[in-house]
């Protein structure tokens, strides 16, 4: 892991969303140095799922050398913001860095998405970071080195990262839109950087979504707090960059990204908005028992009657219990047809046709590729970002089926 240079020692950041997560690990990063830490987030009290609030976050600071001043900010509240900044400013002496962490995710399609949770979206991600910068720039423009970095995508405008989740992909851009506009308007007096994650990394959203397994293809929070350290320490002139961690910590000299690793040398899910090298992954997946689908003459009864044999095979109470969810299948291509998986009854059933009771999700895709991502070849998640899979429904539900692939692989598959 990248190693505390001091650059930010005195230095005063005011980090969003930074009672837990990516932004409070960032926070604890700068405390090492001495910095002192606005935490600015709407955790007062303890969440019934959450951890930690603004004062365990600021408590936490203090522990490792920072100074910390907790404010209960909405950043869609603009009045709470102003009240913070000011805060700040009189308990610090001024602002140096702004870090535009607070986001909100929806990961539903356009007619699945109420516009209460559009509106939250785009409320925090893109008129919160907005807002905030602009409220912070006045004291920004008066430090010695100020930095704006927002945790937002490059802008990509590969249609897989809009067809199943336009809200939330506008909500991030408008981030990244921030940076494109902003890093030119004050080239030379403050920079203004992006930076995103590679993989997926360990925090209470990613839990929320993929279920406690999922944390063996992520990353420690480490990660991103390590390359925002590194980007934070660089001159002004250093602007306008739609950054990745690893890549920002490769060019800084770090080789070792085990020890990032929540399970080291386990297969990693790559995050939204980085189209992947699906060669690569789908050799990565083999290397670690996945087993590649067969070129031999399939078995007489189809290649997903075979498959379909073979879940009925580890399928038992524990999984429905642990799942809890009826998948549709709908597959096109040469063996297409509809096929069912209750993981929400009894010991579980398979087979085709529709499912006994209404789907909480529908999976469509071509016959070749079902093959292909339950013989461990080809990751929902993968299948999913490159556009070979189309999901409706519960999208939790679709992460957990990778659990149920990962016996099957053992079964040998």
């Amino acid at each position: 892991m990248l190693q505390n240079t001091g650059k930010l020692a005195g230095c005063t950041l005011f980090i969003t969303g930074a009672s837990r997560g990516i932004g409070k690990a960032i926070a604890l990063k700068a405390a090492k140095d001495g910095a002192n830490v606005v935490i600015a987030a709407k955790t007062a009290e303890p969440h019934p799922k959450l951890p930690g609030t603004i004062f365990t976050a600021a408590q936490e600071i203090e522990a490792v050398g920072g100074k910390a001043l907790p404010c209960v900010v909405d950043v869609r509240d603009e009045q709470q913001i102003d009240a913070a900044v000011q805060k700040a400013v009189n308990t610090f002496g001024g602002i140096d860095i702004l870090v535009n962490n607070a986001s909100a995710i929806q990961l539903t399609g356009t007619l699945a998405t109420p516009m209460k949770k559009v509106d939250l979206m785009l409320g925090i991600n893109l008129r919160g970071t907005y807002l905030t910068s602009k409220l912070c720039l006045p004291h920004l423009l008066k430090s010695r080195n100020p930095h704006i970095l927002n945790l937002s995508p490059p802008l990509n405008l590969n249609p897989i990262w809009f067809q199943n989740h336009t809200a939330y992909t506008m909500a991030k851009y408008g981030m990244s839109m921030c940076v494109l506009g902003m890093a030119e308007e004050f080239r030379g007096q403050v920079a203004v950087n992006a930076l995103w994650p590679k993989t997926a990394i360990e925090t209470a959203a990613m839990e929320m979504m993929g279920g406690a397994g999922v944390g063996a293809q992520c990353r420690k929070v480490d990660i991103v707090a390590d390359a925002a350290y590194t980007i934070l320490s660089q001159p002004i002139s250093y602007t306008g960059h739609f950054l990745v961690d690893e890549d920002v910590l490769r060019e800084h000299g770090v080789r070792d990204f085990d020890s990032y690793a929540i399970q080291p040398g386990h297969p990693l899910l790559p995050d939204f908005f980085l189209d992947p090298e699906t060669e690569g992954a789908a050799k990565q997946t083999q290397a670690h028992g996945a087993t590649p689908t067969s070129t031999d003459t399939p078995p007489s009864d189809g290649p997903i009657e075979n498959t379909f044999n073979i879940i009925r095979g580890v399928i038992n109470a524990d999984v429905v219990k642990a799942t809890q969810g009826v998948y549709q299948f709908d597959l096109s291509g040469e063996h297409g047809g509809v096929w069912f998986l209750d993981l929400k009854s009894g010991a579980g059933s398979a087979g085709q046709g529709q499912p006994p009771v209404k789907a909480d999700v529908v999976m469509s895709m071509d016959s070749a590729n079902f093959s292909k991502m339950f013989s461990g070849q080809l990751k929902p998640t993968m299948a999913f970002m490159t556009g070979k899979l189309r999901i409706k429904g519960d999208m939790t539900l679709a992460i957990k089926l990778e659990k149920l692939m990962a016996r099957m692989n053992k079964a040998k598959l």
